[in-house]
């Protein structure tokens, strides 16, 4: 879908299919007579039922699973946000076509197909402190650029994200749609020293002050102080969506990309999970604010997709009891009885 407007997006946003009501009751009936104690596998029993519920089928299936890893470079960066320079967008999406990333080796880990997505790398987005990021036609075309990566017959989705000042960029929108400033938001990133982080929180409080007026309209202010990989996986999860596929939400970026979604529509992450949660601190505040709960928590903080790839595993984990498992009276085991 090609996004002409801010008003077709809108419209778009608020167009939401439910999941399979019908499909998920199978799924939990089929769960009560596994042969276990009721809810004794815990999180995995509520995976196989939300994946019963967005792909239709009481017992869901992982055939054709794919991340996608969306790539785009930041204005911003050049005012020292980062450990490291903006030529590293597009010398990592080399290594990623070499196969020699961490999402390269976690993609294949858990039989999911990779697709790299770079978006304008030789065109960074506008500094963020100076004037929007993104005009509108950039961003929708961002946006659409992700909602096309998104094939309809997937069973399970997720996306990641490389680009240089990002996680400022992510910590800027934050602050606009949730508020706190840029102390509650801003981490170091890459790894900035105490000098980098000061950077990073007095740009993010320079962009909420230039563009302070746009925050009641969430898809205004994404474009203004986000980038075209964020707008990207926001495109992506709205496709994802509406083609009711279940989708892993990687880290900090990506949950932060979603946010102006979850502003439009209070359940329109409904069909996501969240894959971990960042070793980068304001993902800690942002889960409980998009109401999830994250699978992980192990201080993954690449990004890349890798936490969604790990979470895939427990996906995997979870499918394989609920498909595979005996019920009570094939097993002849004897149900509980008090």
């Amino acid at each position: 879908m090609i996004f002409s407007t801010l008003d077709d997006l809108r419209a778009a946003c608020r167009d939401l299919p439910a999941g399979d009501e019908a499909a998920a009751a199978a799924a939990l009936a089929r769960q009560a007579v596994l042969t276990k104690p009721p809810g004794s596998l815990g999180r995995l029993e509520d995976l196989a039922v939300w994946l019963a519920r967005w792909q239709g089928r009481a017992i869901p299936r992982l055939d054709q699973v794919s991340i996608a890893v969306f790539a785009g470079n930041h204005g911003i960066a050049a005012r020292g946000v980062s450990a490291f320079p903006i030529e590293v967008t597009a010398q990592m999406v080399a290594n990623y076509a070499a196969g020699g990333a961490a999402i390269n080796r976690l993609a294949e880990t858990a039989g999911a197909t990779l697709t790299v997505v770079p978006l304008d790398l030789d065109r960074p987005t506008a500094d963020f402190t100076k004037a929007p990021a993104m005009d509108e036609g950039e961003f929708l075309a961002a946006v659409s650029a992700g909602y096309a990566a998104v094939a309809p017959d997937l069973d399970l989705f997720a996306v990641g994200e490389m680009g240089i000042g990002n996680t400022t960029a992510a910590a800027a929108l934050c602050a606009a749609l949730l508020g706190g400033g840029a102390a509650r938001w801003v981490g170091r990133g890459s790894g900035v020293d105490d000098h980098g982080l000061s950077r990073k929180r007095d740009a993010v409080e320079a962009g909420l002050a230039r563009h302070g007026a746009k925050v009641a309209d969430p898809l205004a202010i994404a474009a203004a102080l986000g980038g075209r990989e964020l707008a990207a996986m926001m495109g992506a999860t709205l496709a994802a969506r509406r083609h009711r596929i279940p989708m892993l939400l990687d880290g900090y970026i990506a949950s932060a990309a979603v946010l102006p979604l979850a502003r439009m529509a209070s359940d329109a992450l409904a069909h996501c999970r969240a894959a971990h949660c960042s070793g980068e601190p304001g993902h800690k505040a942002l889960l409980p604010a998009l109401g999830l709960v994250p699978l992980l928590d192990i201080g993954m903080r690449l990004g890349e997709g890798t936490g969604a790839a790990v979470a895939m595993l427990l996906a995997r984990a979870a499918l394989s009891c609920h498909a595979g498992m005996a019920t009570f009276s094939e097993a002849g085991v004897a149900e509980k009885t008090c």
